[in-house]
């Protein structure tokens, strides 16, 4: 999109304005780092403009302290931008799968948590962080996603981020991007490090 000009314009009837603000589907997927640091980079934007923001961490585990979460915790009680609301599903989930069956109901309570708030219009960005395992691990619907999606009232972005995002989703959303992984220090048998990874 050279110069931020559209390469066409849809024949949709609609006006510059009205789809400038149509809400948006955005999915960050694929093996290399950055999905959700990309998505927490959004959320930054999307409270300067003071948006009310909702993250929902899936299955990162929840004992987990990550420095975007503070971050944004800190931005949104200044009293200068959006609000921030964070969820953490349940217990999550790490690396280390231990208890499946519970990280599959806190997966699904989450799911049913963000339906209410997307009906409710709680939000005006979710970022629903991890969100494309359950989906790829059959816990959650996909198809029930795309249409909740589909049929969420007012202007709430959404984002998902997560590898392996179901192809029905990614066909259904209208920003995808897959982070591939060129290269990470952790090939070379390096652990993750502060700052970096957390």
């Amino acid at each position: 999109m050279p110069q931020g000009q559209p390469s066409s314009v849809p024949d949709d009837g609609l006006t510059t304005r009205q789809r400038r603000n149509r809400p948006l589907t955005i999915v960050h997927t694929g093996i290399g780092k950055g999905k959700s640091t990309a998505a927490f980079g959004l959320a930054l934007r999307a409270w300067n403009q003071g948006w009310p923001i909702g993250v929902f961490q899936f299955v990162k585990s929840a004992k987990w302290k990550v420095g975007e979460e503070r971050a944004l915790r800190v931005l949104g009680d200044s009293g200068e931008g959006g609000t921030v609301a964070w969820h953490k599903m349940g217990e999550g989930w790490s690396w280390v799968q231990r208890d499946i069956a519970d990280s599959e109901e806190a997966a699904r309570e989450g799911w049913e948590q963000v339906k209410r708030d997307l009906a409710a219009e709680t939000y005006q960005l979710y970022v629903l962080d991890e969100f494309a395992y359950p989906m790829h691990w059959g816990w959650v619907d996909t198809d029930e996603v795309i249409q909740v999606l589909a049929d969420r009232p007012g202007t709430q972005h959404v984002i998902i981020t997560g590898r392996n995002a179901p192809e029905k989703l990614v066909e259904a959303a209208d920003l995808v991007t897959d982070m591939s992984k060129v290269k990470h220090p952790m090939d070379a048998g390096q652990k993750g490090q502060r700052g970096i990874e957390w």
